[in-house]
């Protein structure tokens, strides 16, 4: 059957900011043919295109007058469990929730993306960025992913190499950006337990709910979740998207320099320099917890998370983009440091 395109939707539903703008069309797709179905029809093929996912990536500053495509492709299912190797394969249409994944792959008792646990999003938006939290990356579970390229409707196999994938960063998201549709990702798991422990917060956070010795991975996934939960608000209660700034990458040089003057910054090596918590810098330079609008405030930064910026209901996205510059402005003044967003501002 072929999918319906509807006018004039609002996308409120469907940004986890909670911000009323409108597409001029709108249609759902669960499989590759479905999309191709969409992508040939001459409103679809003359119109600027988004690809939506879970809405957790994007601030909207106004009406999209294209078409906004719903990636809705489900199927969770191992795909290989060769018994001369200690792993499996995964594979995940692009509309299931990332959680669901993580969750999923615990029940088969399959780890490696434990420490992504409660990522918002959808399978396929992960390797856009190439997500990541507490030591972890969708890199280093990744074998490959299926997409269609919205110029032909091929389908296209991407590896790893072939994703280009950095910091919260990907071919998809510079070079190869909007020409393909991610349906599906298969990840290459592990059958016995790798925990990674080695980011603090999770070792902290075991002790405190009483997990002693090496944790199974559903602990260590229990321990993230706790720590997200407890740092970040929920969307369905304080509109955001988690995450706003990426944490910049200084060189060893400028982080001695600031750390001779600020004791207490922290940073981690990486390779060619080291990363500081953005999140660090915004509080230190006095935004944590600031309301901005009439009232009590419409929108701001998060009480217990810097890096969060919040709409606390009624804002719009130019208000919360004029509030990010801001934050950047006042961090490059203080710090020397330039913030880059993570969140897709449209």
């Amino acid at each position: 059957m072929m999918p319906m395109l509807e006018e004039n939707v609002s996308l409120r539903p469907y940004n986890t900011f909670g911000l009323d703008v409108r597409a001029r069309y709108f249609a759902r797709f669960a499989s590759a043919d479905e999309l191709r179905q969409l992508l040939n029809l001459p409103q679809v093929q003359a119109a600027e295109k988004l690809i939506l996912g879970g809405g957790s990536n994007l601030l909207f500053t106004q009406d999209f007058p294209g078409v906004v495509l719903k990636n809705e492709i489900r199927g969770l299912e191992i795909m290989s469990e060769d018994g001369t190797d200690d792993t499996a394969l995964i594979r995940a249409g692009a509309g299931e929730s990332w959680h669901g994944l993580v969750e999923y792959a615990l029940d088969q008792q399959l780890s490696g993306i434990e420490n992504l646990s409660l990522i918002p999003g959808t399978v396929g938006a992960a390797p856009l960025q190439n997500i990541g939290a507490y030591g972890a990356e969708l890199r280093d579970t990744f074998e490959h992913l299926e997409a269609v390229e919205i110029g032909t409707g091929a389908l296209r196999v991407f590896t790893a190499a072939d994703c280009g994938f950095g910091y919260r960063e990907s071919v998809f998201k510079n070079v190869l950006k909007d020409q393909f549709v991610v349906t599906a990702v298969v990840l290459r798991l592990h059958r016995q337990a790798r925990p990674n422990v080695r980011y603090g917060a999770i070792t902290e956070t075991l002790a405190e709910l009483g997990i002693e010795g090496d944790p199974t991975p559903q602990e260590v996934s229990r321990a993230v979740v706790h720590i997200r939960r407890s740092k970040l608000p929920d969307p369905a209660v304080i509109g955001n998207a988690g995450s706003f700034f990426k944490n910049p990458e200084i060189s060893q040089a400028a982080f001695d320099r600031l750390k001779s003057q600020y004791p207490d910054l922290p940073g981690y090596t990486v390779p060619g320099g080291v990363k500081v918590p953005a999140g660090w810098l915004i509080e230190q330079a006095g935004w944590k917890g600031l309301r901005r609008g009439p009232g009590e405030g419409t929108h701001g930064v998060h009480a217990r998370q810097a890096l969060v910026l919040v709409n606390h209901g009624g804002a719009t996205g130019n208000e919360i983009r004029a509030l990010a510059e801001e934050i950047i402005a006042a961090v490059r003044q203080q710090f020397a440091i330039e913030l880059h967003p993570e969140v897709n501002i449209l």
